[in-house]
């Protein structure tokens, strides 16, 4: 599966981009059909500033999460949750 970050007007540190992959690369294994996954970065001007949107590409699909914490380690936690339980429901719903 294919990760593509994207950090948007700021640089992304390569501790941040490997959790990221790390994280993110886990939720293929609730679902075998990813085409590929895009995780936008952003910062904004309230208190959990820190905007995580990651987009997985499946057959037929395109699942979106987006989640906002006081830090993107948090932000990309709450988001592969989601995603978890959304590729379980998918996998359910097609193969069923």
């Amino acid at each position: 599966m294919e990760i593509k970050v994207q950090s948007i007007k700021f640089d992304a540190d390569q501790k941040l981009l490997d959790y990221i992959d790390k994280k993110v690369g886990k939720i293929e294994k609730f679902y075998d059909g990813i085409v590929r996954t895009e995780v936008d970065l952003s910062l904004l001007a309230d208190p959990q500033n820190k905007n995580v949107k990651v987009h997985v590409f499946i057959p037929g699909n395109e699942l979106v999460v987006e989640r906002n914490n006081d830090t993107f380690e948090g932000a990309v936690n709450d988001c592969v949750a989601t995603l978890k339980d959304l590729l379980v429901s998918e996998k359910e719903r097609r193969f069923k």
